[in-house]
């Protein structure tokens, strides 16, 4: 039998989720990657030049060809790159998600709006258990898992590599029974 496979683009009431392309690379590391603030509480580095968000298109076309999905990026519908989310495969029935977006995007509602389109993909390819993990100082991001029904499981000491020297990696795991 098939692998069921993610949609490479999906529709939101005013988003675009979509697969990344090596052209969007220019526009990913300008619009968020590079900003340290933005990527403080990410797992992966602050991008310190265009050829670390070619290798995230590398990285994410391999997600794509080996699961059943990937990351995606988040446009408006007017095709402004706005950030990104995704899903990263631990299993055919378990996955982690998380989300990323440009500054002028915050707090506009974006990163609801596109998790809920992620858990509703996650639920398509037979996923049962969503994760997230999320820094106990990121109160804006636990809002959001929060209201797309995460349930905080564990607590977790983590490596961000964006935070100062000494600051804690401090972090909650979050869960969300999908299926």
């Amino acid at each position: 039998m098939a692998q069921l496979k993610a949609p490479e683009r999906l529709e939101t009431e005013r988003l675009v989720l979509r697969r990344p392309a090596t052209v969007d690379a220019p526009e990913i590391y300008r619009r968020y990657a590079n900003d340290r603030e933005v990527t403080r509480y990410l797992s992966w580095p602050c991008h310190t030049g265009v050829d670390a968000t070619y290798a995230f298109i590398q990285f994410s076309d391999a997600q794509w060809r080996d699961s059943p999905g990937g990351p995606y990026l988040i446009e408006s519908r007017s095709g402004l790159i706005l950030g990104g989310t995704g899903l990263e495969f631990a299993g055919a029935d378990q996955a982690t998600t998380g989300y990323v977006l440009a500054r002028d995007a915050w707090g506009l509602g974006y990163a609801t709006e596109a998790l809920r389109a992620i858990i509703e993909v996650a639920r398509q390819l037979g996923v049962r258990e969503l994760q997230a993990t999320c820094h106990i100082k990121h109160t804006a991001s636990q809002r959001v898992l929060a209201k797309c029904g995460f349930s905080r499981k564990q607590d977790l000491v983590i490596a961000f590599p964006n935070l100062p020297p000494g600051e804690p990696g401090d972090a909650w795991l979050y869960e969300l029974v999908v299926a």
